[in-house]
């Protein structure tokens, strides 16, 4: 999607290297004017914009520093900064009134979100996570903003690949959080990804700015800071931060040109339907399927396309568009990358098979989608819903 201020095209694709090249090497330089300029440049043209301010020293770097980088500005975006409550430390609270009075001097509104109800006793982590973007989330529509800006830095950015590597996460995965993303209805900013949390603590030393220290940071009964400690043990071997948000955006780079791929790939199946079927691939109707002029983008919505087309493509290229239409036609949220794997190596195995039958060959669901395999044709569209069980 497309908001105000939303650069969008090449220029917002490339900019993140151009960031990455024109900042300081020096890990722990603080961050100049000039450089802050470059890294909120692409938001000046947004209506306002909700800064994620938790009173750690990253989000408390990017408050004063967007501060004092719209304050350059001769007509710039509205700053909020939001400060969520989760309710699992006492201290939150007293944190939240201190992030309010540091608002205040740099002549920023300050709103506080408090995440209420019941707690998860499991995945506390993900729920917080969840539960945060969603008041964040509230506080921009309420305030007019387009976009959220949040303080994850570089370090943040090598400790996200290297968890989903663990957890065998594929391209899209492992090329970790992207500098921009739309998330219930706003654009989520990350200008900070390239950016070393020692560079945004030496920027609030030298402007003697105070923040917080939230101790479920050295918490190693999760994940994260389990992985911190051991950080210096791979920096030893080159997997430092910086190698491995080089990975990221490398594999970022990757993931786009697959999607691109894919996008066609989405357009020949459509356009086979539409057009007189053709024995084999028909590498000059893949070819046209990229001019999105020439394409109707309804078809997209297709819910069924040719099984044998479908089965000539490469599998990265089947298993993402099989995911799209789960996605699409399900109803109980993403399905997850193994069981789409799955499921393909069920419709290859089911397409193999021999048989002039019209009865399914393969009915399974996935997601709340239901997939099916008849008749040389596969189908995707919602699940019925399930049956509650007896009482």
């Amino acid at each position: 999607m497309t908001l105000p201020g939303h650069a969008g095209g090449g220029f917002a694709n490339a900019h993140p290297l151009l960031i990455r090249l024109m900042m300081p090497d020096d890990d722990h330089s603080p961050i100049s004017a000039q450089d802050a300029k470059r890294l909120f440049a692409d938001w000046k043209a947004a209506p306002a914009i909700v800064l994620a301010v938790s009173g750690g020293p990253d989000s408390i770097a990017l408050m004063w520093l967007a501060a004092r980088w719209r304050s350059t500005l001769a007509r710039g975006p509205r700053l909020i900064a939001v400060t969520v409550d989760h309710g699992l430390r006492a201290e939150a609270a007293a944190e939240a009134r201190d992030v309010k009075r540091l608002a205040r001097t740099l002549d920023l509104t300050h709103r506080t979100m408090r995440w209420t109800g019941k707690k998860p006793k499991t995945g506390l982590p993900a729920a917080a996570r969840t539960a945060r973007y969603r008041l964040l989330a509230q506080a921009a529509r309420a305030s007019g903003a387009t976009h959220i800006l949040t303080a994850h830095t570089r370090d943040d950015q090598a400790e996200t690949v290297l968890m989903r590597l663990l957890r065998g996460s594929g391209i899209g995965g492992l090329a970790a959080m992207a500098r921009e993303s739309e998330r219930d209805g706003v654009l989520l900013a990350r200008p900070f990804l390239h950016v070393s949390k020692s560079q945004l603590v030496a920027t609030l030393k030298k402007a003697k700015i105070g923040f917080a220290d939230d101790p479920t940071n050295r918490d190693t009964n999760f994940t994260r800071p389990r992985l911190r400690e051991i950080m210096p043990v791979l920096a030893a071997e080159g997997g430092d931060a910086r190698n491995l948000a080089r990975l990221a955006s490398r594999l970022a780079r990757a993931n786009q040109a697959v999607e691109i791929l894919v996008d066609g790939a989405e357009r020949y199946l459509a356009l086979r339907d539409r057009e007189a079927p053709c024995a084999g691939f028909d590498a000059n109707a893949f070819a046209s399927a990229f001019d999105a002029s020439t394409f109707d983008a309804k078809a997209f919505d297709a819910k069924t396309f040719d099984a044998k087309a479908f089965a000539a493509m490469p599998e990265e290229i089947r298993l993402r568009l099989l995911k799209r239409a789960i996605d699409r036609f399900g109803h109980e949220g993403p399905a997850e990358l193994g069981k789409v794997e799955a499921l393909l190596a069920a419709l290859d195995q089911a397409g193999a098979k021999k048989g002039k039958e019209r009865r399914p060959r393969l009915k399974q669901t996935l997601a709340g989608a239901l997939v099916s395999l008849t008749d040389g044709r596969i189908r995707v569209e919602p699940a019925p819903p399930r049956r509650g069980r007896a009482d």
